[in-house]
């Protein structure tokens, strides 16, 4: 790729005038775009100045509502995932290995900002500005990062996994020996999306994979878990006293319930094992509990068979808090860990809870007033939010791909995904189509939308430096970029 951008900024050109000599005159203006990289992301803080990034470190700006378009360094080859701009000279931009770029001047400059990201090598899928010196941006292993003062400073605020974490025990053992001595050892899950709105106000909202949304009332100085309610519930699987074989009635109930959820594939099941106190006093003594323990196995295991039966992958079947065989290792750091397992599993029936668990993989979230808000995701996934993100219910849309982004104007919401998909809504968010008319046909990954604040002018970008515009609150879409010469004749 090198070699190729170098030939083309280069544009050698033999002429057969004289004796030949080369003419090394530029084929390509500084400042022209060259070769159209594949574009991730695209901010504008008015409709006007606008600025995308993508691929190999590309930055283009245009200063004129998308009419034309310059290519800008960014220093560095490095793929930058997304742009936030403040107003239309300050903004950021992140992408691999922990890169934060500021830009001063709409996006004509860039300068690196260090941050203990870069040493761990962890990778930045969103930035948002909340205004010229406020930020927040989010990545994989749960990295949260937050500035104050234009990002002369990043404070490390991502999520870490302490003893009383649930996933403290599937640590490896020198990860558990790192965070009894007090190092931050961080949460195995991506953050795709950090989105907050404009001051007076303070809420933001995260997103990511495992069904993970966040939101905060207070600009993120404290974050409270997002709930995702669905419409699929089973009630619990009861067996008698000392038994592990499940009822007459209960394998059909399974095989219903598993049949509603086999092609929704954002969906897992939880299944918990219980057990009535006197069995957890008579086979579940803290000397010996192995004969508990094998009780609470065999009647997951009965549920299991069931559920794999009727069609459910074995990966989409999860065992909560299952019976700790190997807790001799844990007594001696933590002498209350099969006490407080034991005190668990204590129930008023003894058997199996089975959960529907929410684990949709989330791309973005954007809010359209203080209340009303919307999720993409993977899939076709959109959630919808009427309470400031507190719950979150489904929206059905007609398509299985994924959906990388959603924005909402004042007139129609829509969201953008792989393969030239495109979901629009007329109502809100309520339901969901294909538009019928007004959007140019593609089938190449459509990576982001966005609004400017007046809520008509809109902007999409994708592969090969795709960018289209709408002038009318996403009625009417046109492609701007690559210019109409440049374009390959299909896309």
């Amino acid at each position: 790729m090198n070699w190729l951008r170098s030939a083309l900024a280069l544009g050698f050109v033999l002429t057969t005038a004289g004796c030949h000599v080369p003419d090394y005159s530029p084929l390509y203006a500084e400042g022209e775009i060259a070769i159209f990289d594949d574009l991730f992301a695209i901010s504008t803080s008015n409709g006007n100045h606008v600025v995308a990034v993508g691929f190999f470190g590309a930055a283009y700006v245009s200063t004129d509502a998308g009419e034309t378009w310059s290519l800008h360094q960014t220093g560095t080859q490095k793929s930058l995932y997304d742009v936030s701009m403040a107003d239309e000279n300050r903004g950021w931009a992140v992408g691999q290995r922990g890169l934060i770029l500021r830009t001063e001047d709409g996006g004509r400059s860039w300068a690196k900002q260090s941050n203990v990201k870069e040493a761990q090598g962890s990778q930045l899928f969103a930035v948002h500005a909340i205004d010229a010196n406020t930020a927040w941006t989010v990545g994989e292993w749960g990295t949260r990062l937050f500035t104050d003062d234009g990002g002369t400073t990043w404070q490390d605020r991502s999520l870490t996994i302490g003893e009383t974490h649930p996933r403290f025990v599937w640590l490896a053992p020198a990860e558990q020996e790192a965070v009894r001595g007090g190092e931050k050892v961080f949460e195995d899950v991506g953050l795709n999306d950090v989105f907050c709105l404009a001051p007076p106000s303070q809420r933001c909202w995260i997103v990511g994979e495992f069904g993970y949304v966040f939101f905060s009332e207070n600009l993120g100085l404290s974050w409270e878990k997002a709930e995702i309610i669905g419409e699929i519930s089973m009630d619990p699987v009861r067996i008698p006293y000392n038994e592990t074989d499940i009822g007459d009635d209960d394998g059909p109930r399974l095989t219903a319930f598993a049949k509603e959820i086999a092609d929704l594939n954002h969906l897992n099941i939880d299944v918990e094992p219980v057990a009535l106190a006197r069995e957890i006093k008579k086979f579940g003594s803290e000397d010996d509990p192995f004969e508990l323990f094998e009780i609470l196995d065999a009647r997951v295991l009965a549920v299991r068979e069931v559920l794999e039966e009727a069609g459910i992958l074995s990966d989409r079947i999860r065992t909560r808090n299952g019976p700790p065989w190997d807790f001799e290792d844990f007594l001696e750091d933590d002498p209350t860990f099969l006490r407080r397992f034991l005190d668990g599993r204590r129930s008023e029936f003894a058997g199996i809870r089975v959960r529907v668990a929410q684990n949709p993989y989330l791309f973005k979230i954007r809010f359209h007033g203080e209340d009303s808000g919307l999720i993409s995701g993977l899939g076709g996934v959109i959630l919808k939010s009427q309470d400031g993100g507190r719950t979150w219910a489904y929206r059905e849309t007609d398509r299985t791909q994924a959906l990388f982004s959603v924005a909402a104007s004042a007139d129609r919401a829509l969201s953008v995904g792989e393969k030239g998909l495109v979901q629009m809504s007329t109502d809100g968010g309520e339901t969901w189509n294909q538009p019928d008319r007004g959007f140019p046909e593609f089938f190449t990954f459509l990576r982001n939308v966005v609004f400017a604040p007046d809520g008509r002018t809109g902007f999409i970008v994708g592969q090969a430096g795709m960018v289209l515009r709408t002038t009318d609150a996403g009625a009417n879409w046109e492609q701007v970029l690559p210019p109409k010469e440049r374009r390959l004749a299909k896309n």
